[in-house]
């Protein structure tokens, strides 16, 4: 599995990352997911992506259940989540309406739950999930730095920002974002557009991206567009002798922003399938025929 330093000045982390948002539908017992957390660290996959908000709420305590488990996996792995959205929920009654909080005061409370959640002393990398209207950037800057200080995280990121909002908060930072976690897919080209993935390269900051199948759309969606872009990764697949699936994630790899790839799957297979798109090596025109069929048109 190759790796790459998300940031000069950032963590290294595996070009493919285990996200771990549906979690609580894989019907998992804890042996289970230790079972499936070693399958990953034996592909090389040592990145798992995370959220407070995931599974109700209740994801991050489940893989937590694992490292209390075992806890010698902790040192093999790098460990991401997210805070910042607040839902209605349940098992958080004070929320009576879903809305964004990037307080330092609920940062901290986040962080200091997910660390419990997680069963760890620090967290790899924190992002922000989500831009917040109301966010102050100076405050957000103040809580990362303590809590840096602290020892409670190692970096900081985002994600779903936009170019003008990742600088903004950049500029109230002492330390590097290190990555904008955005969404992108044959699918989903709007980052390769709006200036994301060129602000990316500006920064030397991998993106990384999530729901590289355009959460199972690609797949499964019976659209012009959908069927169309599944035709032509069939006759890539053909071609070079892969999965469609395989084609698809070795067309987000080649883009040079150098992005690490979130998988959002529980089986083994799937996963290992993803590992061996990394050794794909596809022919430029054979990029833009993809993106030809997934804009319907050529390039300009």
């Amino acid at each position: 599995m190759k790796r790459i330093h998300l940031h000069p000045d950032g963590p290294e982390f595996s070009l493919l990352s285990a996200g771990f948002w549906r979690l609580n539908e894989w019907d998992m017992h804890t042996s289970d997911l230790i079972d499936f957390i070693e399958h990953c660290l034996e592909l090389g996959i040592t990145t798992f992506d995370h959220a407070d908000i995931y599974g109700d709420y209740g994801n991050e305590a489940l893989f937590g259940k694992a490292l209390k488990e075992r806890p010698d996996l902790r040192d093999k792995m790098e460990l991401v989540t997210k805070c910042g959205i607040c839902l209605t929920s349940s098992s958080r009654s004070e929320h009576t309406v879903q809305h964004y909080n990037t307080t330092a005061t609920h940062i901290r409370a986040s962080v200091e739950q997910s660390l419990r959640n997680l069963e760890t002393e620090v967290i790899d990398l924190i992002l922000i999930h989500r831009p917040d209207p109301l966010m102050n950037a100076a405050e957000m800057a103040g809580i990362f730095s303590a809590l840096l200080d602290e020892g409670k995280i190692r970096y900081v990121g985002v994600s779903n920002f936009t170019p003008s909002q990742f600088e903004m908060f950049q500029s109230k930072l002492d330390v590097p974002l290190v990555t904008n976690q955005v969404e992108c897919s044959l699918l989903h080209l709007n980052p390769i557009y709006d200036g994301t993935f060129d602000q990316a390269q500006q920064f030397g900051c991998s993106p990384m991206i999530w729901s590289p199948f355009a959460g199972g759309r690609f797949f499964s969606e019976n659209s012009e567009r959908a069927n169309r872009v599944r035709h032509s990764c069939n006759e890539m697949a053909i071609k070079y002798g892969v999965s469609i699936d395989q084609i698809a994630l070795a067309w987000l790899l080649m883009l040079p922003c150098y992005p690490q790839l979130v998988t959002g799957t529980g089986k083994k297979e799937r996963i290992s399938g993803a590992a061996a798109a990394l050794e794909l090596n596809m022919e430029r025109q054979d990029w833009y025929k993809l993106l030809e069929a997934s804009n319907g048109k050529p390039v300009p």
